[in-house]
């Protein structure tokens, strides 16, 4: 008889040790069901059609989307933080911002942050006045042109590297990307560089007609950077999905609310970095 009252007594405490098990687990999974996912903070500065502020007041722009789908499938929110482009570097190392993600080149900085793989391509190009005289890159020499600071543009006439870039008479750095389209239209600088798409939103926008040379100065795959030191493992995360959105065909979707032919800023592959 005490055997079995042994045996029931080692039964009973296996058992409520099983239910014990079955509460927490329950209550761990309640506890995950109903905890606020961590936010993300996106640093960008405002860019159209990437980054900009709708008529509500609300974000909006292809890297707004972009942000909000694929970091929602990692499970987690996201919120834009309006950021000085020329301190970016310094946002996400001091953890300001938890990434940069405002049509940001990738190319030539491949060592400067923890990159994603590019999600899109885009062109860096020269518009000019329609009156203007330049119809290639070689017209550029001895002329004037403006470019955004700390951007591409700025490096690639200020250094040089490409044979193709002759020597200007002046590169005028702005620290605001819309005062470029005043300068040209007000006939202060004889070009501006910057991305493509930047420039023919500006242009639809403000029913202005510049003329974008032929001659890209530069084709580059864009991407989300991350602090070089952040061990998170986030912009590899980004990667695999953004390999997904291209699959389902939810990046064309996206690119395509906003720009005409999004085929062609997916063709990565042909990115210069």
């Amino acid at each position: 008889m005490r055997l079995k009252r042994r045996i029931f007594g080692v039964f009973a405490a296996a058992l409520a040790g099983v239910l014990l098990c079955g509460c927490t687990a329950a209550e761990d999974m309640q506890e995950h069901q109903t905890k606020t996912p961590i936010t993300i903070k996106v640093g960008s500065d405002n860019y159209p059609p990437f980054n900009y502020t709708d008529e509500n007041g609300n974000p909006a722009g292809v890297d707004v989307d972009l942000a909000k789908e694929s970091f929602g499938r990692l499970g987690y929110a996201v919120s834009f933080v309006g950021i000085d482009w020329e301190e970016k570097k310094k946002l996400v190392e001091h953890g300001d911002i938890d990434c940069i993600w405002g049509c940001f080149s990738i190319d030539g900085r491949e060592n400067e942050y923890n990159w994603t793989e590019p999600y899109m391509i885009s062109r860096q190009v020269v518009a000019v006045n329609r009156s203007s005289d330049i119809y290639r890159l070689s017209d550029l020499e001895g002329k004037t042109i403006a470019v955004q600071s700390t951007t591409k543009p700025e490096s690639i006439f200020l250094e040089r590297t490409d044979s193709r870039i002759p020597l200007v008479r002046e590169v005028y750095s702005l620290e605001d990307r819309e005062l470029l389209y005043t300068s040209l239209g007000k006939g202060y600088v004889d070009a501006i560089a910057a991305h493509e798409t930047a420039i023919r939103q500006y242009m639809k926008d403000y029913d202005v007609d510049y003329r974008i040379l032929d001659e890209s100065i530069l084709t580059t795959g864009i991407g989300v950077a991350f602090a070089k030191n952040d061990a998170r493992g986030l912009n590899e995360q980004l990667s695999r999905v953004f390999e997904e959105m291209r699959a389902d065909g939810t990046t064309r979707t996206i690119i395509g609310r906003y720009l005409s032919d999004p085929d062609k800023y997916l063709e990565v592959d042909c990115a210069a970095g």
